[in-house]
């Protein structure tokens, strides 16, 4: 190969790179009928005309559920969801990262309903290499069921933040180095399903959906995916580009004021963390439990 036939070859090969390095991190704020598909019952999912807004419906017959497009490998996701207002034990309203392989990575939002005048439950858990386990359970200091309210997850290599209204409620760092399986891996596509979880999410099964006060309506709206598609090439969102600015060491741990922020929800509003349960780990306790938090 001649020097100028080298010199295009390199020329194209840094600008195929340069192209999917910039276009590996994608930023949608729009329309629920172009950026997911629903996966379960259609006549169960309605959505706004303009593609804003989105609800799913449980009731006797069925549940219902969408899930993105795409697949996303790090980054932020952003989702304002407003709750079923009354009467809602039994049912789970889940909005989670998901990659749907035998040894899964999973970031879950799972809203426990309850009897009327009972505050929800928000349970958030981690799965990693196919194991979970890690639920943390909290009251919410507010009404979701009211207004709508914003559920995110950043994830990147360093650690996994839930917020709620961009605070902070949980951290799961990356500690792979020590033994701790961490997701970095796998792509996740993000998914939302309304459900019945009656044999478990409300008071350990006790209390059953009442389908007398159904049906069951969970909305979702202002979506925001701001992330890196996976394109089959995990070092492109695992790179420190200009788009991936999760990736950024201003965010491979929390602010001061995040750290607060954090320490003051798990104060006064958590109710149930795993790597207290003692007796459920039979004293055997996850290894990431001795482990720093955040």
């Amino acid at each position: 190969m001649s020097g100028s036939c080298r010199s295009f070859a390199v020329y194209v090969f840094f600008f195929i790179n340069l192209i999917l390095r910039t276009s590996a991190s994608v930023v949608s704020v729009g329309d629920f009928n172009k950026d997911f598909y629903i996966t379960w019952a259609p006549d169960h999912v309605n959505t706004s005309t303009d593609g804003r807004e989105r609800s799913l419906r449980l009731d006797q017959q069925s549940g219902s559920a969408f899930a993105s497009n795409s697949m996303f490998l790090f980054g932020q996701i952003d989702m304002q969801i407003k709750l079923i207002p009354g009467h809602s034990a039994g049912t789970v309203v889940a909005y989670y990262l998901t990659s749907a392989q035998p040894n899964r990575d999973e970031l879950d939002f799972e809203f426990l309903g309850n009897v009327s005048g009972q505050p929800y439950i928000l349970q958030t858990n981690v799965y990693a290499d196919g194991f979970g386990n890690r639920e943390e359970r909290m009251y919410l200091w507010f009404d979701p069921t009211a207004d709508f309210h914003t559920y995110s997850v950043l994830w990147n290599l360093h650690q996994i933040v839930f917020m709620v209204d961009w605070l902070p409620i949980r951290v799961y760092r990356n500690h792979a180095d020590k033994g701790v399986p961490y997701p970095r891996w796998q792509p996740m596509g993000l998914n939302a399903s309304l459900w019945n979880g009656d044999s478990w999410a409300t008071r350990g099964g006790q209390d059953k959906v009442d389908w007398t006060k159904g049906p069951f309506i969970a909305s979702f709206r202002n979506y925001k995916i701001d992330a890196c598609i996976w394109r089959g090439n995990p070092r492109i969102c695992r790179g420190a580009s200009t788009g991936n600015w999760w990736n950024k060491p201003a965010y491979r741990t929390l602010t001061p004021r995040q750290s607060r922020l954090l320490r003051w929800a798990r104060k006064y509003h958590l109710i149930y963390d795993y790597c207290a349960d003692k007796q459920r780990f039979k004293n055997n306790m996850p290894k990431e439990c001795t482990l720093p938090k955040y």
